[in-house]
């Protein structure tokens, strides 16, 4: 039997224009409740037009044999990515982190449809360069970052990953109890905490949402996106007779973060802020972090950068 040729995945999000138009079900509806707002629909329009202009143009630098599929941000969850895939991303960074966690290896291909409007640090190609990446990839001739992603695993088996980080806590980020036992040089250090929840980051993700963190409490830690480590950060430790704040910033490498909810409700984990994708995580349950096995192949590029924004 002759092997399949190349499947391109083509990974998109709704633009602007089409969630208007979802929620106010036709266009005329939709620039009446802009304009009564002093708003107009023309400049949301003349972006939603650009995409798919672009979105075409990439569709068709696909060679003629291969095949194509394509997939919206809401739908990745139910589609199923085949090993010889090479998935491209159009639109803008975060849409890499979303489509990260349904990979196992294959190569992805950022592409940044409006260079003025995005920064492109991981969907950093043109499109106008998309018919060179799609067969040198397969071939392996390309450069390829692989970066680290983060892995939480619950006591009953869920697994969760993460390009840019994993948030445990409660899901209204009030305050959240549970016991954290860290790595050190020291050994296993543990505290019960109340907090605002912590988060473990990657070095992808350690220029974003951590490295507020990071700054806020003057508590930095080196990390590079292909570096075989991530950190952790926990958010507002509050400190009482039953909680601590000395375990509030490490980097893990050969050992896990094990973290034991104290909540009867609200408890959640969650992965690069997708907040209503969660795991429960209620009293007693356990939830290990770590660096994933797994790793993001990004096709590199040019421009540079760190984050998934």
């Amino acid at each position: 039997m002759a092997a399949l040729a190349p499947r391109a995945v083509f990974v998109t999000r709704e633009t602007d224009y089409e969630l208007l138009i979802a929620r106010h079900a036709t266009r005329g509806q939709a620039r009446f409740f802009l304009e009564s707002r002093g708003q107009g629909l023309a400049e949301v329009e003349a972006r939603h037009d650009r995409f798919h202009a672009v979105l075409a143009r990439a569709r068709a630098t696909v060679p003629g044999e291969w095949r194509q599929a394509s997939v919206r941000r809401a739908d990745l969850d139910r589609f199923l990515f085949g090993p010889d895939d090479v998935v491209v991303a159009v639109g803008q960074d975060g849409l890499i982190a979303n489509v990260a966690k349904y990979l196992d290896d294959q190569p992805v291909i950022g592409i940044n449809p409006a260079p003025d409007l995005y920064d492109g640090v991981l969907v950093r190609n043109r499109v106008e360069g998309l018919g060179r990446l799609l067969p040198a990839s397969v071939a392996g001739a390309v450069a390829i970052e692989r970066r680290t992603m983060v892995q939480a695993v619950l006591d009953g088996g869920e697994r969760l990953f993460a390009l840019n980080e994993i948030f445990v806590g409660h899901r209204g980020h009030q305050s959240a109890r549970y016991r954290i036992e860290a790595p050190g040089e020291g050994g296993i250090a543990a505290e019960e905490q109340s907090s605002s929840g912590l988060i473990v980051a990657s070095g992808t993700g350690a220029t974003g949402w951590a490295r507020s963190i990071a700054e806020a409490t003057a508590l930095g830690l080196p990390l590079a996106p292909e570096e075989r480590a991530v950190g952790y950060w926990v958010r507002e430790p509050f400190p009482s007779v039953a909680t601590a704040t000395r375990l509030r910033a490490g980097k893990l490498t050969d050992a896990d973060l094990v973290v034991t909810s104290r909540m009867n409700e609200g408890g959640v984990v969650f992965a690069d802020g997708i907040e209503h994708d969660f795991l429960g995580f209620g009293w007693g349950r356990q939830v290990r972090l770590s660096p994933a096995a797994r790793t993001l192949h990004l096709v590199a590029g040019q421009g540079a950068g760190q984050g998934a924004g």
